[in-house]
């Protein structure tokens, strides 16, 4: 049952921003007098539909991940009034990026709410109001489990909650690592919280090694702000912005470089190629990558996290429809723009060849990281 919920959560959090993305192209569409013929909850085939009183048609369709807003007109050369084609080009601009500015809002509006009710510290030097924003340290959490040592004899495991160790409450990870220390070669009864479900164990400590006890600590800690919150939540949407295109660049710059380096280098070089090949592989994830993130999260973690997990990848949604990608919003905009420096018309039929090519592109992509996820979770 838990899994099924978890599930279901994932979900409706992916469905919820990719909805809330095309809902930013209808209103700008609509404010700008181009017509919105239909907008749909799901993809194809449809399961339900309704013709709404402003004549939009409203459908729910049976697959599940994301929605889409079908525009009159939608080629760059349609020319009927109320054609998405006849608009000007800074209307054009508009709705095609409102879907990106919608997605950064909803992010700016989550981490504004977080903010009031605990926003997770995540980034060095996270933005607060210093006057306006009070710190809360977590429970000392288990960051990874060391095989062979008497934390995973004991049964713990990554991401447990240390509440009480010895019978003392446990204030930090100097202070638990101190403990331990202090009962070395003992048998002490740890408590824990796992899934926001407390249970005991037995942990037997080593004597004879600085590695007593055998795990990883991390303490999170959460800051709490009043009248403050909106502006952080603004400034925290920032800096996650900056630091998903720092990853992003990143991740190309060890793509090219190991590709690069595969071709022409040396065989220590190859060898270090071959690693930054692996690292840009582990730092892609496609949709089944996405949802095995959001699924454990809906099952084992709280509202909290949850909620900065999915205004993490509203950031995300929103860089990657910025980007020059056929078939993606700023790539139609790229090309929209392209041509009209050019001085060339934008047919019907180049723009359809274009962004296919660009789709067709984009579906392999998904499709090799998608294989790549599934090995992710067998292994």
């Amino acid at each position: 049952m838990e899994h099924f919920f978890g599930i279901l959560v994932g979900l409706l959090a992916l469905t919820f921003l990719v909805v809330v993305h095309e809902l930013g192209h209808a209103i700008a569409a609509r404010r700008n007098g181009v017509v919105v013929e239909e907008f749909g909850i799901g993809f194809p085939p449809r399961a339900w539909s309704k013709m709404l009183k402003n004549k939009i048609l409203f459908s729910v369709n049976w697959l599940p991940l994301g929605g889409f807003v079908k525009l009159q007109g939608e080629h760059d050369a349609a020319t009927k009034k109320g054609d998405y084609g006849s608009a000007s080009f800074w209307v054009k601009t508009k709705i095609l990026l409102a879907g990106v500015f919608i997605n950064w809002i909803t992010a700016a509006v989550l981490l504004s709410i977080l903010a009031v009710t605990g926003l997770p510290q995540v980034i060095n030097g996270q933005f607060m109001v210093e006057g306006d924003t009070k710190v809360y340290p977590q429970l000392v959490q288990l960051s990874t489990v060391k095989s062979g040592y008497p934390a995973e004899k004991a049964g713990l495991q990554q991401r447990d909650k240390i509440v009480r160790f010895a019978g003392q409450e446990v204030q930090s990870t100097q202070g638990f690592i101190d403990l331990t220390h202090e009962f070395a070669g003992q048998t002490v009864e740890v408590i824990y919280d796992r899934s926001g479900t407390e249970a005991s164990a037995q942990v037997h400590l080593k004597d004879d090694s600085d590695v007593v006890f055998g795990a990883g600590l991390v303490q999170p800690t959460e800051t709490r702000s009043t009248w403050s919150a909106p502006v952080v939540g603004v400034v925290t949407a920032g800096q996650l912005t900056w630091e998903t295109l720092k990853g992003l660049g990143q991740l190309l710059g060890n793509l090219f470089n190991g590709m690069f380096t595969q071709l022409i280098g040396s065989d220590d070089a190859k060898k270090i190629a071959s690693k930054e090949l692996a690292d840009a592989s582990d730092s892609v994830a496609g949709p089944i990558g996405i949802l095995g993130v959001i699924f454990p999260a809906a099952q084992q973690a709280g509202l909290t996290q949850l909620t900065m997990l999915v205004a993490v990848i509203s950031i995300a949604l929103a860089v990657m429809n910025a980007l020059p990608i056929p078939a993606l919003d700023g790539g139609r905009w790229f090309t929209m723009a392209a041509f009209r420096v050019l001085r060339k018309s934008l047919t019907k039929e180049r723009e359809e060849k274009i962004q296919t090519a660009g789709f067709a592109t984009l579906m392999i992509l998904i499709v090799l990281v998608t294989v790549a996820d599934v090995g992710k979770i067998i292994n």
